[in-house]
């Protein structure tokens, strides 16, 4: 008889936590609800929201208003929203050329983002993870919130288990375990979470960019790499360890060039920033300033320019097409380099895609650009240090075991 006790108290305190976690993510996700929201949207009664609204506002990870009264009979919902201020995550991006980070409160609202372009030699990761520190210290020092973890988004092959990197072909790293070394280097006591930069895109993308309610998309993006990740029922599609994603080598070509990971005629040979700059005639490393020269050439009728974005076109539309049989997504977002050439190309992407598509899920797909821009991955990465308190808020409603301070950090 004890042990049935012991095991309806579990069974109470495991529905506990997934209420709380429905209801913090869905403010996270979806902005301020209605307490009458709220109900609809988990399907709990009026007075569990009450009673569980007034647990997570009493430690501070909501706060409630009285709603707007409209002239309309009756008394309105209390308006609920998550506090960003009650817990905090550090994020970084790890490009070939650049370095980013950002400080984001719950309910995703960046509080500070600093971007930096980086020498495309200094790619050691030792130099690396110096760079990191040095960018994120004076970041951390700044804010007195609860951190609860670290998000890295990084271009290359990831082992979501540990961090480790695989490998990294751009920036010439193979099995870096770069969880660890950042752990030991930022000397935080916080979980850091690190995933592909194409994942992150994909993530930030369905969450708060172009495919806010769409539950099947395929996110491309191209800088001096191919990236990409798949959201597939509302979920990411991650694989068995992580790797899936890694569109940018498909073999595509095989009369192709070498590529860096050691294949031949992947997709990002023919379609990446090195490719569509080679072919206009201008340096492979001259990066988003030349990406933007490129186009003004284009667009001014340069027959070398027009060519080498033709080109692109047709095996970016190649290579989605073949995707898109595959995963039938309803919405490819094009993020990065990609998304800033589309309008330029998009006749030519277009009359491609149809041509190499089914029908079926031609018919139910549409292709944008990404609205988040370059920080698509940046943001990405915050949502993914961010999971485990939407995972289990309940951890954080006792104020003794909060994360640390981020004044604390050396």
């Amino acid at each position: 008889m004890q042990h049935g006790r012991v095991d309806l108290g579990q069974r109470s305190e495991t529905v506990r936590r997934a209420n709380l976690s429905a209801i913090v993510r869905g403010l996270h996700e979806r902005g301020p609800l209605s307490r009458s929201e709220l109900v609809a949207a988990t399907g709990l009664t009026r007075s569990a929201i009450r009673g569980l609204v007034g647990e997570l506002a009493a430690a501070g990870l909501v706060v409630e208003r009285p709603a707007p009264r409209l002239g309309t009979p009756g008394r309105p919902s209390p308006v609920v929203r998550v506090e960003p201020s009650a817990t905090v995550v550090l994020a970084v991006e790890l490009l070939v050329d650049s370095m980013a980070a950002a400080i984001v409160g719950l309910g995703g609202s960046p509080i500070e983002i600093r971007r930096v372009d980086r020498p495309r030699g200094h790619l050691a990761v030792e130099r690396v993870v110096d760079d990191v520190v040095a960018l994120t210290g004076p970041m951390l020092r700044r804010v007195d919130r609860p951190l609860a973890g670290v998000g890295v988004a990084v271009a290359g092959v990831v082992r979501r288990s540990d961090g480790l990197v695989t490998m990294a072909p751009n920036l010439g790293w193979v099995d870096v375990p770069l969880g660890r070394r950042l752990a030991e280097a930022l000397g935080l006591d916080v979980p850091i979470a690190v995933a592909n930069d194409g994942d992150l895109g994909a993530l930030a993308e369905h969450r708060r960019g172009a495919a806010v309610g769409v539950a099947d998309v395929l996110y491309v993006s191209g800088e001096v790499g191919v990236g990409g990740g798949v959201i597939a029922g509302d979920l990411p599609l991650t694989g068995a360890a992580g790797f899936a994603g890694e569109i940018g080598h498909m073999p595509i070509n095989p009369g192709g060039s070498p590529c860096r990971c050691g294949s031949i005629g992947c997709w990002e040979t023919e379609v990446g920033e090195g490719a569509l700059l080679a072919l206009a005639g201008l340096p492979p490393d001259s990066g988003r300033t030349g990406i933007e020269r490129v186009l003004a050439e284009a667009a001014a009728g340069t027959p070398t320019a027009v060519a080498a974005l033709e080109h692109v076109a047709r095996w970016l539309a190649i290579g989605l097409a073949g995707l898109v049989n595959v995963l039938n997504p309803r919405l490819i977002v094009l993020g990065a380099m990609h998304g800033r050439i589309y309008p330029a190309v998009r006749a030519t992407v277009e009359a491609e895609f149809v041509r190499r598509t089914l029908p079926g899920p031609r018919s139910l797909v549409r292709i944008v650009p990404a609205t988040l821009g370059p920080n698509a991955p940046l943001l990405g990465a915050a949502e993914l240090a961010l999971e485990p308190v939407l995972a289990d808020p309940a951890a954080f409603l006792d104020r003794d075991h909060l994360p640390i301070r981020l004044a604390s950090a050396s």
